[in-house]
């Protein structure tokens, strides 16, 4: 095999070209024994292998810098220098992350997850280039869903300024996650039907000159492109028509559920792992289509990822006017919801923890500053969510609760959730944010509160003394060992609460407490610092209540284990008792 024998991108230039082809089928085999053991990006992987081999065939990497945007196409990047055993070698998987990552490699130069960022990424190191007086090319990899991102459009508007040398390479497969959506897109499809022809083209506006490849999964017709543009002058945009999943043809064939997926069998594609059982993605699309029915005021947003809250094709068809998919624009999304929620529509919009970090200033400035009930729904914020560095959903809780005017609500259990969304869509006061639960499934039969509207009321669950476990969403399970365990040990029931609002303190429980209780202990699914318990133990400030705070330490994880965060950070139940007792 000739990638045994490639150790780095100088080997690969000992290969002819006519060789190859040959490279990218023994590429495509340590790309399926990965994935489908481990599951992972399929259709970005898959379509990227040829353009990569080009890519270090052509340029020296890492001279010649390679940005990844998102980078989950750049497993065969990793593959050709000097990481192919995490893809051979079942046992070597833990190796390497699934983003690029400056720790693995000298020929990676950003810990990336999120999209939109290698054209502002590539502007700066190329700027720094420039400044030192020194040589080399900067090549930013964006694929054409990440261009409806703003950042990327930002970068690409200042790419010209450089006046030097700067290749965007835009891998065009006419797919985002979903389908695309927006405007541009229109131009694309344009500039692939006359072969980078026709006369609109969206770079050459940006002031970008332009170079189009029409088989973007063709070895020779990449070599010759990078080629023409190696050691370029000035900014250029080199548009790649590639196919997502090339080379796996149940990836071709349904490009939106192999853009990333669980581990399967490579013969035929069937998932190794069977679902079933209930899920909050699928119940919370049933639930919200059952709402649309009844009131077409009712519009379920997302922001490239439909199926996050179980939106498939079916659905969104189904759905028509009353789904709305922005594409990789966050921002866009939720300043539109404040619009249709001003005007007297019902917006919904979801997407992950990580992604509303994009949103900041949209939910503070044109959402609560102007108090639209736009409801939004925060799914994988929590220690249980998502573990890739890139993509951790444990920074929601400082973040969004303490923007003014918002009222951010934590369930415990499935029946709460549904309650707190029913109340979130009908209500006209706030704008509203809900954590999607993230433990699993969680029933109760006993009964919820329907009306939410008096802010920051606790829940007392469990009437004890001495003790009081104020437990909030996710973490609530945990209180209730953590109370079971201190009535075994002790003889003595703690009080238990459900607190249910993130965004506020209630004031007249916490002073009750005080006449019967001397310790408060707080659990929250996500940092301390600046989040829920913080806000406990300044109330009891001037007091003798003894108060412990349980979350998670500020840092950044990286494909964890929750079973030892939770006990890195004293978060188990016997930890716990051991800690106050």
């Amino acid at each position: 095999m000739f990638i045994e024998k490639i150790n780095s991108p100088k080997d690969l230039k000992a290969l002819d070209i006519s060789q190859l082809d040959t490279l990218a089928s023994e590429l495509r085999s340590g790309l399926m024994n990965r994935l489908s053991k481990r599951g992972g990006h399929v259709g970005p992987n898959f379509g990227f292998v040829e353009a990569t081999i080009a890519l270090h065939y052509v340029f020296d990497s890492p001279r010649d810098k390679f940005v990844f945007d998102v980078s989950h196409q750049c497993y065969t990047h990793k593959m050709l220098t000097g990481r192919r055993e995490a893809f051979f070698s079942d046992e070597h998987f833990g190796d390497v992350s699934g983003y690029t990552n400056p720790e693995e490699s000298e020929h990676d130069f950003f810990n990336v997850g999120h999209t939109s960022t290698s054209v502002s990424l590539a502007c700066g190191l190329a700027k720094a280039r420039d400044l030192k007086g020194e040589k080399g090319n900067v090549v930013a990899v964006i694929g054409d869903g990440s261009l409806s991102g703003g950042e990327a459009l930002e970068g690409i508007d200042f790419a010209s300024e450089l006046e030097s040398n700067l290749i965007i390479l835009v891998n065009d497969n006419d797919m985002s996650i979903a389908e695309n959506h927006g405007g541009l897109y229109k131009n694309l499809r344009e500039l692939r039907e006359s072969d980078g022809k026709c006369p609109c083209n969206l770079f050459k506006a940006m002031g970008l000159d332009y170079l189009y490849v029409k088989n973007g999964n063709s070895i020779p017709q990449l070599i010759e492109a990078f080629r023409k543009i190696k050691d370029i002058d000035h900014p250029i945009a080199v548009h790649l028509n590639t196919i997502k999943g090339c080379g796996f043809e149940p990836a071709v064939a349904n490009k939106e559920d192999w853009h990333w997926h669980m581990p399967f069998d490579p013969e035929t594609g069937k998932d190794i792992y069977e679902g079933g059982g209930e899920n909050y993605s699928d119940m919370t699309c049933d639930h919200l289509m059952e709402k649309m029915k009844a009131d077409k005021r009712v519009v379920a947003m997302v922001a490239a990822v439909p199926t996050n809250i179980g939106f498939t094709e079916d659905k969104r068809k189904e759905a028509g006017r009353q789904f709305i998919d922005v594409g990789i624009a966050e921002e866009h999304a939720v300043a539109m919801a404040s619009g249709i929620a001003r005007n007297g529509g019902k917006p919904v919009f979801a997407t992950h923890s990580s992604f509303f970090q994009r949103t900041y200033d949209q939910i503070s400035q044109d959402l609560c500053i102007n108090s639209n009930p736009a409801t939004l729904l925060v799914n994988t914020a929590s220690v249980y969510g998502m573990n890739d560095i890139t993509h951790l959903g444990l920074y929601d809780i400082p973040m969004m609760s303490n923007i003014p005017n918002l009222v951010y609500l934590a369930p415990t259990n499935c029946e709460e959730y549904f309650a707190m969304l029913d109340w979130s869509i009908e209500q006209d006061r706030y704008p509203v944010a809900i954590r999607i639960p993230c433990n699993g499934v969680i029933h109760t039969d006993k009964p919820v509160d329907t009306d939410y509207s008096c802010l920051n009321k606790y829940r007392i669950t469990q009437k004890g003394s001495n003790i009081a476990i104020i437990a909030l969403g996710d973490f609530y399970q945990t209180g209730e060992e953590l109370s079971a365990l201190i009535t075994e040990k002790t003889g003595t029931a703690p009080t238990l609460i459900n607190p249910r609002y993130i965004t506020g303190v209630d004031e007249e429980m916490l002073t009750g407490l005080k006449s019967d209780h001397t310790v408060v202990v707080t659990l929250e699914d996500g940092i301390l610092n600046g989040g829920f318990g913080e806000k406990i133990a300044r109330f009891y400030g001037a007091d003798s209540m003894k108060v412990y705070n349980y979350g998670l330490k500020k840092e950044f994880l990286d494909r964890y284990s929750v079973e030892d965060v939770l006990k890195d950070n004293h978060l188990t139940p016997e930890q716990i008792f051991n800690d106050i007792f």
